[in-house]
């Protein structure tokens, strides 16, 4: 397996060939309270274009999001890293990032309030063209990305990867607007079967336009580089379905955007 340092060598190197890619830490409030968030776009890039919201794993706004949004901006998109947490909220230990977690599954209005308070940050940036935007989401964050879609914020589509899919209220999906990617581990054991066809029938009751792809041999945080390889543990890396998985979400963008 590739170190951590080469994979995000090899990540910088292929944004640069595409164009110098800009970056900006962003500070704003919310409910009274501080965020700092992290914006990424290709100056090469003329005018207005796409934005994407990224939304954190639940150890808070890390280096995985900022070279995901680096990642981004190479394809020609703006994105902003939403700050969920707060500023300098970033829990290093399993125990008090799923504390901080389950706050916000627990509480969805504040959830939706960060959330749409990140989207607002970045609508609001030059470089992005207001009437395409988009979310997308890492674990904790493909949670927030099908529930920032739920509170009926305007989004042409979200995608979630390796997210959970519950919410207390599935009738809520009737308010999405855009459309929706959920790309799943299909041996994910923190998101059971069960779970996965409350969701596909709370989609279909309210005729949301989703797709559902499931990696076989892929578990929980089958993205995160530093995952590590034990599939028995419920997360490791999984070089195949990563690779797959943003694939498919270059095409969804690709095809929200260009109509």
């Amino acid at each position: 397996m590739k170190s951590l340092s080469a994979i995000l060598m090899s990540i910088l190197v292929s944004a640069s060939a595409l164009g110098a890619i800009q970056s900006r830490v962003i500070e704003y409030k919310s409910g009274g309270e501080v965020f700092e968030g992290f914006l990424a776009y290709d100056d090469a890039v003329a005018g207005p274009r796409p934005g994407v919201l990224i939304v954190h794993q639940w150890k808070g706004l890390t280096e995985y999001e900022r070279k995901r949004a680096e990642m981004l901006a190479g394809l020609g998109y703006v994105a902003f890293c939403a700050d969920i947490y707060g500023k300098g909220v970033r829990p290093a230990e399993t125990k008090e990032a799923s504390a901080l977690a389950g706050k916000y599954k627990g509480d969805r209005a504040l959830f939706r309030e960060r959330l749409r308070a990140g989207l607002e940050v970045l609508a609001a940036q030059p470089e992005v063209e207001k009437s395409k935007l988009a979310a997308m989401g890492y674990c904790f964050g493909g949670t927030g990305a099908l529930e920032l879609a739920r509170s009926g914020a305007a989004v042409r589509g979200v995608v979630s990867f390796h997210g959970g899919l519950g919410t207390p209220t599935p009738a809520d999906a009737k308010a999405i607007k855009g459309r929706v990617l959920v790309l799943h581990g299909a041996d994910d054991p923190f998101v059971p079967e069960p779970e996965v066809a409350a969701f596909k029938k709370e989609m279909a009751d309210a005729e949301v336009a989703y797709t559902f792809v499931a990696y076989p041999g892929a578990v929980h945080s089958f993205t995160h580089w530093t995952a590590g390889d034990d599939v028995s543990k419920g997360t490791a890396y999984n070089k195949e379905a990563d690779d797959q998985s943003w694939v498919a979400m270059k095409g969804f963008f690709e095809n929200l955007f260009t109509k």
